[in-house]
């Protein structure tokens, strides 16, 4: 008896200094920040921190003054709707600002080692911020006007971080409106930390937390038992991963393309519901197509992980089914695709009933985009920098 108390307490000694490691004594960030949701009146800060934390972002204009001249405006989490939000992630509305104005920002944090209710929190110290060893971040609100819009597209990256590293090290980040990660960017969510693993962080440091980036999901970030926490590294507008933008007169439709297989399909085991999923999501293309905002519109280009065919697998055919009839009465100029993991351009007619061309980018090749109100052109480049296609259509 006495060496099996002796055996546990050994145990309990040996793993205890492995437990009290488990609680950092320092909150800083592990991925971000990066932004959402660009308007011409605000952005949505996002990051993510090595512990739970309450959070807020600091704001200066872009004026010249040191950063701490003055006291400046703090935005908070209001996911609370009136308590502090203490979680590891970290989503701050920053909204009543000018347009196409330059501002300064940094994301403060105070980590939370332990919360028992009001009265009882126990905080890290020092707390938590961007202030040693950087200038502060910097973002640019939405224009009323533009005469272009220049983007990048990554997809089907597939959790090869490094190449992701390496293509977004080639871009040109001073010319950018904002970035697409346009699906399967993981193979799947096993595990929610794949999400900032396998290329998040490396996007976010390239985006310089400057930068917009609108992250979509692929059929593969449907796998997985954590593919829920998707939705924790972004701030969609209305909750749904289907949303538009406008840059002026430039709109966006950014659909969300589910599965690419029956929904009874083996491989799902009974957990998918495609179809009235992408029935809904049609209602809600129906109701965008007739609106006002995109119907003034100049230019109207869609992104959508699958592509449509005729004849195809049954993710294909439901984009043909759902979205293409709705697209057609919208004189969209481009869909831009991912998913087969080759580069095709789909004129007008030829592989789907879309009046429009689909591009299909390769998979690990970013896609450089220009788009004016008289054409768009496009150039696609590997990840040694070598131009591998190039394409270009009339705005119709």
């Amino acid at each position: 008896m006495k060496r099996c108390q002796s055996l546990i307490l050994a145990v309990v000694l040996a793993v205890y200094p492995l437990a009290a490691q488990q609680t950092p004594d320092k909150v800083r960030p592990v991925c971000g920040p990066y932004i959402q949701n660009p308007t011409t009146t605000g952005v949505t800060v996002v990051w993510e921190t090595n512990m739970d934390a309450v959070a807020w972002v600091e704001v200066a204009p872009d004026d010249g003054t040191h950063f701490y001249n003055e006291d400046r405006t703090k935005y908070y989490d209001m996911r609370g709707c009136g308590n502090q939000v203490i979680s590891n992630m970290h989503k701050v509305r920053i909204d009543g600002l000018e347009p196409g104005t330059k501002y300064r920002y940094r994301i403060m944090m105070k980590g939370v080692k332990k919360f028992e209710g009001p009265g009882s929190v126990e905080y890290t110290h020092p707390w938590g911020s961007q202030v040693y060893g950087k200038e502060p971040d910097t973002f640019t609100t939405l224009r009323t006007d533009y005469d272009k819009v220049r983007f990048d597209i990554y997809n089907d990256i597939h959790q090869k971080d490094s190449v992701l590293n390496v293509l977004m090290k080639g871009a040109k980040p001073d010319e950018l409106d904002f970035v697409v990660f346009n699906g399967d960017m993981v193979s799947s969510l096993a595990w929610k930390e794949k999400i900032r693993e396998m290329y998040l962080r490396t996007g976010a440091e390239n985006l310089g937390g400057s930068i917009p980036l609108y992250n979509m999901r692929g059929n593969h970030e449907f796998r997985g038992v954590d593919t829920k926490h998707w939705f924790d590294y972004v701030d969609l507008p209305d909750g749904k991963p289907y949303w538009t933008a406008s840059y002026g007169k430039f709109f966006f439709i950014f659909l969300d393309t589910c599965e690419d297989k029956p929904d009874n399909d083996i491989e799902y085991s009974g957990t998918m519901i495609s179809d009235p999923y992408l029935q809904e999501e049609a209602r809600w293309l129906e109701g965008v197509v007739n609106s006002k905002e995109c119907k003034d519109a100049d230019v109207r280009i869609v992104f959508g992980h699958i592509y449509p065919e005729k004849g195809s697998w049954h993710g294909n055919q439901n984009m043909e089914k759902y979205f293409v009839p709705i697209l057609n009465k919208a004189d969209v100029s481009i869909w831009f695709a991912a998913h087969r993991h080759e580069w095709r351009v789909d004129e007008p007619g030829k592989m789907s009933g879309a009046n429009f061309p689909v591009i299909i980018n390769d998979d690990c090749e970013r896609l450089e985009v220009t788009a004016t109100r008289r054409d768009i052109t496009l150039k696609a480049f590997n990840s040694d920098g070598r131009q591998t296609h190039s394409y270009s259509c009339k705005v119709r």
